[in-house]
């Protein structure tokens, strides 16, 4: 009879682990937000705005591109989660040059995007 209760009890302790640490994984989305702003602090409007992956950083950055234009209220937000399943699990980091475009202004930064994270930059128009 202890042997029916001590097998019970290991049954649903490893359930109850498992369970857990089922659990502990990140479902946040991860996602690059990026704002525009003219040179006078005004968000900007249907500005292109293109992430490109940096190759060269440390650690390495798959190569990726993607394009968005800003929505009325000045921002667009990429969704990276496409980016973090083709760099693998072992990548949580990448590095994206932002280039942005709006008529004849540009301007650009330089962003590092994480896994699970939403990222915020701003990125200001030269006139």
């Amino acid at each position: 009879m202890k042997t029916k209760v001590k097998k019970a009890i290991l049954f649903f302790g490893i359930i109850l682990v498992s369970v857990m640490f089922s659990g502990c994984k990140n479902n946040d989305p991860s996602v690059l937000k990026i704002f525009v702003r003219s040179s006078s602090n005004e968000l900007v409007n249907g500005a292109q705005v293109v992430i490109v992956g940096d190759i060269n950083s440390n650690p390495a950055t798959l190569a990726f591109v993607d394009t968005l234009a800003t929505n009325a209220s000045g921002f667009v937000e990429f969704n990276m989660d496409t980016y973090f399943t083709m760099a693998g699990e072992g990548n949580t980091t990448g590095y994206f040059d932002v280039i942005v475009k709006n008529g004849l202004k540009t301007g650009t930064e330089y962003v590092r995007c994480r896994s699970h994270i939403t990222t915020v930059q701003t990125v200001y128009l030269m006139n």
